[in-house]
């Protein structure tokens, strides 16, 4: 009786306070080069029952853009990590910047948790593993209760402790916790968006692939590119280079949401 009065009590304790949570963070986009890893130190910042999940770099642009109205633009859609959680609500989603535009995708596919007895320790927290299945691959986490908050990185919630790390089967992502700061006041930048799903975002993946620089019908600009020598570019070779890419490195986080370029 008295730990679980101990737990409530520094649920409480916890909950009221703002927490900045690091994750390693490392994936692999060209199965044809697995030991080619993309990485970034991802962050999860927590206030209350709220969460934002981003990459460093969406951190400082959201600081920027509430600062001065000036923001990152982004090109293409894929390979995108912000996500914003409700724990209370059980309310997930993530966020698509494209072309000056903030896309709201609802995530709802649940997340049905197996916790199994094993246990190990992880840096300095005692751990416990756990199973699910999230976007057509079968994922391990380790959680720990040392750590009471109900949540973890990108879209991952729902365990009875933090998620401190977590790796799907195929090894292509995983996200390890390697700092917990005192956070700061929770700010959000990507307030005014357009609410979409799976089969509009594979529409806006589709019209960057099909076209890049099609900027004149997307946004009204002419687009001209030079090379280091001032000599202009050829918009539709270096467009050929891009498409190669995307399908060099279709890798999703969700498979089962994977777009047919061709």
């Amino acid at each position: 009786m008295k730990s679980l009065l101990f737990f409530l009590l520094l649920s409480t304790i916890c909950f009221s306070q703002k927490f900045s949570f690091i994750y390693e963070t490392k994936y692999t986009l060209n199965h044809q080069k697995p030991d080619d890893l993309d990485s970034d130190n991802m962050i999860l910042d927590l206030e209350n029952n709220t969460s934002i999940f981003r990459e460093s770099q969406d951190k400082k642009t959201d600081s920027i853009t509430l600062n001065n109205g000036n923001g990152m633009f982004r090109m293409g859609v894929e390979n995108q990590f912000y996500v914003k959680k409700d724990l209370k609500q059980n309310k997930i989603e993530k966020i698509i910047s494209f072309l000056g535009n903030d896309y709201l995708l609802p995530m709802d596919e649940k997340l049905n948790w197996k916790i199994l007895a094993d246990q190990k320790t992880i840096g300095k927290y005692k751990t416990q593993k756990a199973e699910t299945n999230y976007g057509g691959r079968n994922w391990v986490a380790w959680f720990t209760t040392e750590l009471p908050f109900s949540d973890g990185p990108y879209i991952f919630s729902g365990l009875p402790g933090l998620i401190v790390s977590i790796q799907d089967d195929h090894n292509d992502y995983s996200f390890n916790l390697i700092q917990v700061k005192k956070g700061e006041t929770l700010f959000d930048a990507r307030t005014k968006t357009i609410k979409i799903d799976w089969a509009k975002y594979e529409t806006l993946a589709k019209s960057y692939y099909n076209d890049p620089y099609d900027l004149n019908s997307k946004l009204g600009r002419k687009v001209t590119m030079t090379d280091a020598n001032g000599n202009k570019m050829d918009l539709s070779a270096v467009s050929k280079q891009i498409q190669k890419e995307i399908l060099e490195t279709n890798n999703p986080i969700e498979l089962n949401h994977k777009i047919n370029y061709q």
